[in-house]
């Protein structure tokens, strides 16, 4: 026996965070659940990479990521998981200071691991699960 539900999907897009660079969209919202792009540290304004720290490109990403959830009327407070792919596991200290700023209380469940490279030279990227 089996039974079907449909589940509506949308696509969520915000100005206020750098346009894909792929055949991807910035968010999908299905249901009560938001799924969103891994975020690199594109200014949306100058559609350029911001120079300087990691703590920098950090911060960057996050506002990225806070733009998208909030397109979707939601916050970093309903976050539930998070991955952070990083090119340097030696930044990992840097990353979670500032990480530790925009999930503060009650933070997600969350992956990190460090890789090769990442798109437009980034040094971290950071997707999430989000749950109204």
């Amino acid at each position: 026996m089996s039974t079907s539900t449909s589940t509506s999907r949308s696509t969520v897009t915000t100005p206020l965070a750098p346009a894909a660079i792929g055949p991807y969209s910035q968010g999908i919202l299905v249901g009560d659940q938001l799924y969103v792009s891994g975020q690199i540290a594109i200014d949306p304004e100058t559609g350029s990479m911001v120079d300087g720290t990691i703590e920098k490109e950090t911060e960057r990403v996050l506002d990225n990521v806070g733009a998208i959830l909030k397109a979707a009327s939601m916050s970093f407070e309903n976050v539930v998981k998070c991955e952070v792919v990083m090119t340097d596991v030696n930044d990992y200290a840097q990353i979670n200071d500032v990480y530790g700023r925009y999930f503060n209380e009650q933070p997600p469940a969350r992956q990190a691991v460090q890789v090769d490279g990442l798109p437009r030279n980034a040094r971290v990227e950071i997707c999430c699960v989000a749950v109204r």
